[in-house]
């Protein structure tokens, strides 16, 4: 088993004055054999990480490193990867004149299976692996439904006997009625082969469900990250507090109560990422920011970021802790 690490990663579209910092800076660590839950709203950078630790993305700083080794250059030398990807839409990635069991046995590695009789066998274990009859090998995509394509690409992306899959929004395409069971072949495969996991969504039930460690993903920037249970029951940073206000369970109550009772950034439109906010990224929306705190001055010029280690889930707000404080501790 190996470790994911993201080391200070930046990801750069475009230059000069338009150009757009994607990712800025991130740090992040995927434990051996566990699932690091990523979850922001569209446009936070989710999907540019991930294209990133899979060498999709070009790095402008920063390295991304498995078992050590940096990602990069060791998919430049070719042979065995054991990072791989299953992307959001199964459809757009599988190639659609293929048959999915080729497009699997052409994911299978050259230290594997040669001939033709031994890779069949091994398309068919993996197609058994992930709940498909083995005569579907013969179907294209288009002969398929969504669910059992991403099987199909479930399958292709073990056929690569990683250690680590990159699982990019994998659910958002699908029914509902098809999600929990593809939720659920997840989870049983990660917890089976004791794979690292970086499980991207921006549905906090989905994440609340596989995750061990739940990472919060804003304007680029990680704004706090620690053990699920512990971000979710007690999330310190604002704008995790909203993400979860924001999203029901089954009796309508939210998650966790935010405890705040000011403010909202529901009706406030994000900043533009080309020129991110100064400060605090997230002042411009926050519920207990400057905008209604007009004492928290240092929202509007200070980044947060490089004292977030010090506080409770690495938390970038300057008042993480202080919501914390105990009574009768100067605030």
């Amino acid at each position: 088993m190996s470790e994911l690490r993201f080391e200070n990663v930046t990801v750069r579209y475009g230059t000069g004055r338009r150009a757009l910092r994607a990712v800025d800076g991130v740090s992040l660590t995927v434990p051996p054999g566990q699932v690091v839950g990523l979850v922001g709203e569209s446009g936070s950078g989710k999907s540019t990480l991930a294209r990133a630790a899979v060498g999709l993305a070009p790095l402008a700083s920063g390295r991304v490193l498995l078992g050590g080794q940096d990602v990069v250059l060791r998919a430049r030398g070719g042979g065995h990867r054991p990072l791989q990807m299953v992307f959001q839409d199964p459809y757009a990635s599988l190639d659609p004149r293929m048959r999915v069991g080729d497009s699997v046995a052409e994911a299978i590695p050259r230290t594997g299976p040669s001939d033709g009789a031994g890779r069949r066998a091994e398309v068919a274990r993996l197609f058994e692996l992930v709940g498909l009859d083995a005569g579907h090998a013969l179907s294209r995509p288009a002969e398929l439904s969504g669910g059992q394509r991403q099987r199909v690409a479930l399958a292709r992306a073990l056929a690569g006997r990683p250690s680590v899959v990159v699982a990019d929004e994998i659910t958002s395409a699908l029914d509902v009625s098809v999600q929990g069971t593809v939720l659920n072949l997840v989870r049983d495969l990660q917890r089976r082969m004791h794979l690292g996991m970086l499980f991207i969504s921006h549905n906090l039930a989905v994440v609340r469900y596989v995750s061990d460690v739940v990472a919060v993903m804003y304007l680029g920037r990680i704004v706090e990250c620690g053990p699920a249970h512990d971000v979710l029951a007690d999330p310190q940073h604002p704008y995790t507090r909203e993400l979860l206000a924001a999203a029901p369970q089954r009796d309508g109550s939210a998650w966790a109560d935010t405890g705040q009772g000011e403010g909202a950034v529901t009706e406030v439109e994000p900043p533009d990422p080309h020129h991110a906010p100064t400060g605090c990224r997230f002042h411009p929306r926050c519920p207990v920011g400057p905008l209604v705190r007009p004492d928290r001055a240092e929202c509007l010029t200070l980044d947060p970021t490089p004292g977030s280690a010090g506080r409770v889930h690495g938390a970038a707000c300057h008042f993480a802790a202080d919501r914390l404080a105990p009574p009768g501790m100067a605030r």
